[in-house]
């Protein structure tokens, strides 16, 4: 049970809370003494809970929350990737540009003003880039939006206040830190040493903080590489988990009863019609009436088993009414017996159909066809179980235990529920058209919805869809980003080294020699990024391994195949600029100045 309350000033959540389960308490004690059937307190345990109307703010936040979460501190390790990136190519800048700054320095300019200058560049820079991203956000957002968010108003990046503020605080940050290091190093310069070294003096000294920044951007590559594999090794794991029925070709049909009141017989009436004017429509299979929808609405009632003290200490058993098509509909196979038959009317027997899971739990080792269940009350007469479906999965896609049981609807609440329906080729097409076909026959203001049983589904899939899509994302643009920055370092390096590479060819050293000389350094970097964003990646499994899905947060797999690809990038942006440095002539670079 659902109600909007206010809280009054100064009362906190735990003290409403608290108010409201105690209120909640003697209420339910009082229905208990005039109502038969009900759960006992010791089990049912009722309580209130106060919390947001806006419910991934808690207090049971959803995955897809948690995930998204997650999402904003990998945009985080992208954009310093990004940043560490910027800087390497701004202390590269810096190395070229020491001469000019000591001359600078040696003709009067401050310090302060030399490093304003450099800031501002830094800054311009960062707000370019800022401005280019804004534009990437509002195409990329109205995408996400369209894959995620299909539900939601419409939101323009451009047009929230909020969004371009964090945007320029997230841009003048970059611009701060990507220009405090080139700008810092440039101005605690040896001013007579600079001016007599030339254009390579200082180089290995500096190359260490290069050196930290690539190891930096590898081992942040490697921990969303790894998280980009554990979400789609779990999207995998769910996109292959038997349900127990079919998605794709079924429809979910649901009535609203706007303004329209309705007595029993027309309503049991109404929906006669209406199955009937569905299974008469072209491109439909099957259809059958239902009151609960897997991951959409449940329902359960006390159930008494001869020999088990309380059947609800054994886990919440579902159930659902249905018509006889109901199992063909929905491609849920009867293992044993029978399903539910056109016999089965009114005032026939009343029967039942359990689970494989439920007629273990409550008959193990037993045949459970011919039991007796009494529904509600210990004094109800018996539903006789006359077959055994397969297990399907209706409250959550982990481990759901399957406890499930069907009902005739024409002997449980046949005034109630909706319709599946099973279309040929493919459901979402004929969505429209079955829609206005069974619009016709409703009376009133009332109308049907028509859903396609994928959307629903689709609802509990969407944190790993998300995880996956955006870790994928992220990850490819760092490695991206690792792979660029490794490569330019490694050019700059060999520019700067063409005399010592020409001294080694002149001295003997073949091209092969001067490939792997390059590649070596690249490899260091490399495997020392690797190996820390290894140890990071292990470290933060404990917080990534709940989000995940049948997946295990150390999966060997994910990891070995995200260290090759680091490995293989790292070659690669190695053996570039190292064939440049094999084809030095050593002529002219031991005349190079």
């Amino acid at each position: 049970m659902f109600m909007l309350v206010q809280r009054k000033p100064g009362v906190s959540l735990a003290a409403a809370t608290a108010d409201l389960t105690t209120a909640y308490f003697k209420s339910y004690i009082a229905q208990l003494a005039t109502s038969a059937g009900m759960t006992p307190v010791a089990l049912a345990r009722p309580r209130g809970i106060v919390a947001s109307v806006l419910s991934e703010r808690g207090p049971n936040e959803s995955s897809f929350a948690k995930v998204a979460t997650w999402i904003s501190g990998v945009a985080l390790i992208v954009l310093l990737i990004a940043c560490a990136n910027v800087a390497n190519l701004l202390l590269a800048r810096a190395l070229r540009r020491r001469r000019e700054i000591a001359v600078r320095l040696a003709l009067g300019v401050s310090r302060t003003r030399l490093l304003s200058q450099l800031f501002t560049e830094s800054l311009l820079l960062a707000l370019l880039g800022g401005l280019a991203g804004l534009l990437v956000a509002e195409w990329g957002g109205a995408v996400l939006r369209a894959q995620f968010l299909a539900k939601s108003s419409e939101v323009s990046v451009m047009g929230d206040a909020r969004t371009l503020l964090f945007g320029g605080i997230a841009a003048l940050c970059a611009g701060l830190l990507t220009g405090l290091a080139p700008a810092l190093l440039s101005t605690h310069t040896d001013v007579a040493g600079d001016l007599k070294a030339g254009a390579r003096g200082g180089t290995f000294q500096r190359s260490r903080l290069r050196s930290a920044l690539l190891v930096l951007q590898g081992a942040l590559s490697v921990v969303l590489l790894v998280g980009a594999g554990l979400f789609v090794r779990s999207l995998s794991h769910v996109r292959v988990i038997p349900l127990g029925y079919d998605v794709d070709p079924v429809l979910l049909v649901e009535l609203n009863m706007r303004g329209v009141r309705l007595d029993s017989a027309r309503n049991v009436q109404l929906r006669q019609e209406l199955l009937e004017t569905a299974q008469a429509t072209p491109g439909v299979e099957r259809a059958s009436r239902q009151v609960t929808v897997p991951f959409w609405g449940s329902w359960n009632v006390t159930l008494y088993v001869a020999g088990i003290d309380s059947v609800d200490r054994l886990g919440e058993f579902y159930l659902n009414a249905v018509t006889p098509d109901y199992f063909a509909t929905l491609g849920t196979r009867v293992l044993r017996g029978r399903g539910i038959a056109a016999q089965d009317a009114e005032h026939a027997p009343r029967v039942m159909v359990v689970s494989d899971a439920m007629a273990k739990t409550l008959w193990p080792g037993r045949d459970p066809i011919g039991q007796c269940v009494k529904l509600g009350a210990d004094t109800a007469p018996c539903t006789y179980v006359v077959g055994v479906a397969e297990n399907i999965r209706s409250q959550k896609l982990g481990d759901d235990p399957g406890l499930f049981y069907y009902l005739p609807a024409a002997q449980w609440h046949p005034q109630d529920g909706g319709l599946f329906i099973r279309t040929r080729g493919n459901a979402a097409r004929q969505v429209e058209a079955i829609r206005r076909r069974l619009q016709q026959i409703m009376p009133g203001a009332s109308y049907v919805t028509v859903t396609p049983l994928r959307d629903i589904l689709g609802e509990q899939t969407r944190s790993w869809q998300l995880g996956a899509t955006m870790f994928v994302a992220f990850g490819t643009l760092a490695l991206a980003l690792a792979a660029i920055g490794l490569y330019s370092v490694i050019a700059y390096s060999v520019a700067q080294r063409v005399q010592e590479l020409g001294v080694r060819a002149a001295l003997g050293a073949q091209q092969r020699d001067l490939v792997t000389l390059i590649v070596k350094e690249g490899l260091r970097v490399g495997l020392s990024g690797i190996a820390i964003g290894v140890l990071i990646a292990l470290a933060g499994g404990q917080w990534l391994g709940p989000l995940l899905f049948q997946e295990s947060p150390h999966d060997p797999l994910v990891f070995g195949f995200v260290t090759l690809v680091l490995l293989g990038t790292t070659v690669l942006a190695s053996f570039v600029p190292s064939r440049r440095a094999a084809r030095v002539d050593p002529m002219v670079a031991l005349r190079a100045e």
